[in-house]
C-alpha cells in the first residue's frame, strides 16, 4: 500500500504513544516522537517503507499549525512586541550563531563547520514551542506573544542563512542573492496585502453562500497550503506563507468556522511531523558519541536560553517573561534539519556533522516540554527571593482596600465579574499577569495589579487581609490550586470561590478548604438546558428548581468527598 500504509501505521503507533504520554501526564508530542523512534529505520524498524515521504507530509503539519495560529492571531497583539520581535530576534540569532560557533572552534572544528553548526542551532522550534504552550494553556500570554514574534523573525531568517552559509568561503558572491531574496519577499507581502483585503474576503463570502461544509473546508485548506506553496516558490518559508494566509483570513467574518474546520487536519499532520522527527534519530550515532551529544545539547540549551532571556530583559520585559523565553526557546528547531541537509547536498559539511546536528536538535526538542514546564515553579522561587520587588498597580487606591473583592485572574470571566461589581458600587481589585488583559482592564477603568496571584506578596498587595471574598477565575488548575493554598495560609477564614476545569480539580479545591467551586462546563450545560426549557414554555419557577436540584446532586457528593479527604 506504500505511503497509505505508512500513514496508517504512524497514526496507530502515535495513538499508543499519545496514550502513554497522557497517562504519564506528559505532553502528547513526546509520545509522538517516541512513536517515530520506534518506527524509525535507525532502530531496525521495517514497518515504514519510505520515511522521506513522511518527512514531506510533515511539512504540511508545520504549515497547518502556523495557518491555524495565524487565524487565531491578531496583528494588533504583535504591536507591543514588535521591537523585540524584529530587532531582538535578529540579535538573538547573531549571538547564538557566534556562541555555538565558538563551541565548535573550542572542539577543534574547521571554522566553516563551526559556523554551520551555529546557524543550524540558532533557530528555535516553532512547532514544539507552540504545541508546548498550547498544552500548558499559555497561548495568549505576553510571554507567548513575544515568543511568537521572535519565532516569525527566525522563520524569515532561514532565507538569508540558506543563501549565505553555502557561500561562507565567498560571502561577496552571496550578498547579491540575499538582496534579490529581500526584494522578492517585499513583493510577495505587497501582493498578499492586496489579495487579503480584496480577493479572499470575496471568495469566502461566495463559498459560504453555497452552504457546503465540504467545499468550505477545501477552500480554507487550499488557501493555507496554496499561499504557503506560493511563498515557497518565491524563496521564502512554506510555513511562513501559511501563517501569513492565516493572518489574512483572521480578518474575515469566517475565521472562527475556518479554525474549527482546520484543527483536526492540523493535529493529524502534526502527529506525522513529530513522528518524522523521531525517525531521524540514529541511536547508534548517539551511543558512539553520547558525551559529545549531551555536552553540546546542554551547552547550546544553556547559552541560547540565557541569550533569549537576556534579549527579553534588554527590551524592557520583566517578571516572568525573560524566564519564560529562556526556558522555552532554548532548543534547536526543525529548520536545523533543512539547513543541515542543504549543507550536506552542497558538500559544505560532512555526514557526521549533520548527524551530530540532528542528534543535538532532537535532544533539545525532547527536553522542551519538561524545561518549559518549570517556568512557573522557578518564577515562584525567584519571586520569594525578591520580596522587595515593587508591585505595579493600575486604577487602584490602596486606602479604599477594605471589605472588597479580590479577583485572581482578569480574563473574560474575571472582567465580567469586575464589571458587575462596579455597577453595584462594590469595590474590587483584579490580579493579572498577562499584559494584554492588563491593558484591557486599564482601558475599562478597572482596578488591577500586575503580578502572579499564586505569589503571597501579590495577594498581600491586593489587600487580602482586608478583603471580604476571593474569587479565583484563572483557567490553569495548577495556578488555581496554588492561589487557594496561599490564600488559606494567609487568611484561613476568608470566603473563597474558585473556578475548576475538571471534577478532579474541584475535589482538590474542596480538600484545601475552598468554600464554593464552580465548574464552567456544568454551568454552561445548565444554561443551555434553561434556554431550551424556556422555549418549551416550562415555568421559570420549575426551571430554577430543576437547576438547583441538578447542582445539589452534582456538587454536594464531590464536596463531601473533598471534606473527607481533608
Amino acid at each position: 500500500m506504500g505511503i497509505a500504509a505508512d500513514i496508517a501505521i504512524i497514526v496507530t503507533v502515535g495513538f499508543v504513544g499519545g496514550i502513554v504520554a497522557q497517562r504519564l501526564k506528559q505532553p502528547l508530542i513526546l509520545g509522538y516522537i517516541a512513536a517515530g523512534v520506534v518506527l524509525g529505520p535507525a532502530t531496525g524498524g521495517v514497518l515504514i517503507s519510505d520515511p522521506h515521504d513522511i518527512e514531506l507530509l510533515a511539512e504540511i503539519g508545520v504549515a497547518l499549525l502556523l495557518f491555524a495560529l495565524g487565524i487565531e492571531f491578531s496583528l494588533k497583539e504583535l504591536r507591543p512586541v514588535q521591537k523585540v520581535a524584529l530587532i531582538g530576534a535578529s540579535i538573538q540569532i547573531l549571538l547564538t550563531v557566534g556562541a555555538a560557533a565558538g563551541m565548535g572552534l573550542f572542539l577543534g572544528w574547521p571554522w566553516t563547520d563551526a559556523v554551520w553548526f551555529g546557524g543550524c542551532v540558532s533557530l528555535s522550534s516553532t512547532m514544539v514551542i507552540l504545541k508546548t504552550l498550547q498544552s500548558q494553556g499559555r497561548l495568549g500570554t505576553l510571554s507567548s506573544r513575544v515568543m511568537i514574534g521572535m519565532l516569525l523573525v527566525q522563520d524569515l531568517a532561514v532565507v538569508p542563512l540558506l543563501i549565505l552559509l553555502p557561500k561562507l568561503t565567498d560571502l561577496r558572491a552571496g550578498l547579491p542573492d540575499l538582496g534579490w531574496a529581500l526584494v522578492r519577499s517585499a513583493l510577495f507581502l505587497a501582493v498578499m496585502i492586496v489579495v487579503g483585503t480584496r480577493v479572499i474576503p470575496w471568495l469566502m463570502r461566495r463559498v459560504s453562500r453555497w452552504n457546503s461544509r465540504e467545499l468550505f473546508l477545501l477552500t480554507v485548506t487550499g488557501l493555507g497550503l496554496g499561499i504557503g506553496y506560493a511563498t515557497y516558490k518565491v524563496g521564502l518559508s512554506f510555513a511562513f506563507g501559511a501563517f501569513v494566509a492565516g493572518i489574512v483570513l483572521s480578518e474575515s467574518d469566517h475565521a472562527h468556522q475556518a479554525l474549527s474546520d482546520i484543527v483536526p487536519l492540523r493535529d493529524i499532520f502534526g502527529l506525522l511531523f513529530f513522528a518524522s522527527v523521531g525517525m531521524l534519530l540514529e541511536p547508534s550515532f548517539i551511543q558512539d558519541n553520547l558525551l559529545l551529544v549531551l555536552g553540546l545539547a546542554g551547552a547550546v540549551s544553556l547559552v541560547k536560553g540565557l541569550i533569549c532571556a537576556g534579549v527579553g530583559r534588554a527590551f524592557g520585559f520583566r517578571n516572568v517573561v525573560p524566564l519564560a523565553l529562556g526556558l522555552t526557546m532554548f532548543q534547536a528547531g526543525e529548520f536545523a534539519f533543512v539547513i543541515g541537509r542543504v549543507g550536506v547536498n552542497t558538500g559544505s559539511i560532512g555526514a557526521e556533522l549533520y548527524a551530530l546536528i540532528m542528534a543535538v536538535t532532537l535532544v533539545t526538542m525532547f527536553l522542551t516540554p519538561f524545561v518549559s514546564g518549570a517556568t512557573a515553579p522557578v518564577y515562584g522561587f525567584l519571586k520569594r527571593r525578591r520580596q522587595d520587588e515593587p508591585v505595579l498597580t493600575i486604577n487602584l487606591d490602596r486606602d479604599e482596600l477594605h471589605d472588597h473583592v479580590v479577583l485572581a485572574g482578569a480574563g473574560h470571566m474575571g472582567r465580567t465579574v469586575a464589571g458587575v461589581l462596579r455597577r453595584l458600587g462594590l469595590p474590587s481589585v483584579a490580579i493579572e499577569l498577562d499584559q494584554h488583559r492588563l491593558e484591557t482592564c486599564r482601558d475599562a477603568g478597572l482596578a488591577v495589579i500586575y503580578g502572579d496571584a499564586s505569589h503571597p506578596l501579590v495577594l498581600e498587595a491586593a489587600g487580602l487581609d482586608r478583603a471580604c471574598v476571593l474569587l479565583i477565575t484563572t483557567p490553569s488548575p495548577v495556578v488555581t490550586l496554588a492561589i487557594a493554598r496561599h490564600a488559606r495560609r494567609l487568611r484561613p477564614e476568608l470566603h473563597i470561590v474558585a473556578r475548576a476545569g475538571s471534577e478532579e480539580v474541584l475535589t482538590e479545591l474542596y480538600e484545601i478548604g475552598v468554600h464554593e467551586v464552580v465548574l464552567p462546563q456544568m454551568e454552561a450545560g445548565l444554561e443551555v438546558t434553561r434556554q431550551a426549557l424556556i422555549h418549551l414554555r416550562v415555568p421559570n419557577q420549575q426551571i430554577e428548581r430543576f437547576a438547583d436540584d441538578v447542582r445539589r446532586e452534582f456538587y454536594v457528593p464531590l464536596r463531601a468527598e473533598g471534606s473527607d479527604g481533608a
